[in-house]
């Protein structure tokens, strides 16, 4: 295993010099510097992990705190997670993934150890009850998503109140006058969970400008639930013929359910959904989406919480414009 005492004495240098260039600490010649990095370079040396964060008082660790609450679509969640942990690892730090349901007693475990530098915080509910506790902690942290009040935070996230006006504006300009939001599972929404939470304001706001007349129906994640949902639908707003989905899971069974309840997409029915675009487009009828731009935001969150380590300037919000591609599954409404 290369040392760094092998890395000093063929670059020609003292080992502490080796060390500075590692570090930072101390400043050093350009020159000396570069040859320090084609001596590691060459030699292959890695610094040992448990040294270098003695040496920097540094774990180079963040935590990705994201609870699998029920409800949740964890394919989703996962692209966030990896984003995150692709992005840390160009910036040299690894990560730590807490996943159990431990609130403010989890949060403050991890804060009050050397394991972790910083924490990205997911599933973020309106009146989360960690907020109080982030806001006392002295080590950095990141939502992805916003609460309701997210004064003294760093939050980012997709603007889902914009993404839930888009899709129904959308629509609107297509002539649809009776639309319906087809969103996440019950208990989603009894979380107050706050992307679920930002679509429905959203929604309803926009339907609400444009006089359509709309409804909101939570659906559990099974194609048994997508059938019910559509059944009830036809059934209460038989003039329907616009909807927007915010259930990844449940968007291929809903537009099968319609199909099979003689409504035809989107001759009959528009639809429209707040989903991955790789899902969105790669449907039997690819479906007309507002994109979940999770690598983005996972990107974008390490990098806010990499400047904040550096004791950098940090905007507190960050809110990612809903970006809408148009597809197959909707069209002008047929006029009766």
């Amino acid at each position: 295993m290369v040392k760094i005492t092998d890395v000093a004495r063929h670059a020609g240098v003292s080992p502490s010099t080796v060390s500075y260039a590692l570090s930072g600490k101390r400043p050093i010649s350009e020159e000396t510097r570069q040859r320090v990095e084609a001596s590691i370079r060459e030699l292959g040396y890695r610094p040992h992990a448990g040294a270098r964060a003695l040496a920097s008082s540094r774990s180079n660790v963040l935590a990705l705190v994201v609870p699998l609450r029920t409800g949740i679509h964890v394919p989703v969640v996962m692209q966030f997670a990896v984003s995150v942990v692709t992005t840390a690892r160009r910036h040299d730090h690894d990560v730590l993934l807490l996943t159990q349901e431990e609130g403010e007693d989890g949060l403050r475990r991890v804060a009050d150890t050397a394991l972790v530098d910083a924490m990205i915080v997911m599933d973020v509910q309106l009146d989360d009850p960690r907020l109080p506790l982030l806001r006392s902690l002295e080590r950095p942290s990141v939502m992805i998503g916003f609460p309701a009040e997210a004064d003294g935070l760093t939050c980012i996230d997709l603007d889902f109140k914009a993404a839930g006006e888009a899709c129904v504006e959308h629509l609107a300009r297509l002539g649809h006058r009776v639309v319906a939001l087809v969103g996440s599972p019950p208990e989603v929404y009894v979380r107050q969970t706050a992307f679920a939470q930002r679509v429905v304001q959203g929604f309803t706001a926009a339907a609400d400008r444009g006089r359509l007349a709309s409804s909101v129906h939570s659906c559990e994640a099974s194609p048994a639930a997508a059938r019910q949902v559509a059944e009830q639908l036809l059934r209460e707003q038989p003039a329907l013929t616009g909807v927007v989905v915010h259930n990844e899971a449940i968007l291929e069974p809903l537009i099968d359910a319609f199909e099979q309840l003689g409504l035809r997409v989107p001759a009959d029915l528009s639809v429209t959904a707040i989903c991955p675009d790789e899902l969105a487009g790669n449907l039997r009828v690819p479906v007309t989406s507002v994109d979940l731009p999770s690598a983005e935001v996972g990107t974008r969150a390490v990098e806010l919480l990499m400047k904040k380590l550096d004791h950098k300037t940090v905007p507190e919000a960050t809110l990612l414009p809903p970006r809408m591609t148009e597809r197959a599954s909707t069209a002008p409404r047929n006029a009766p």
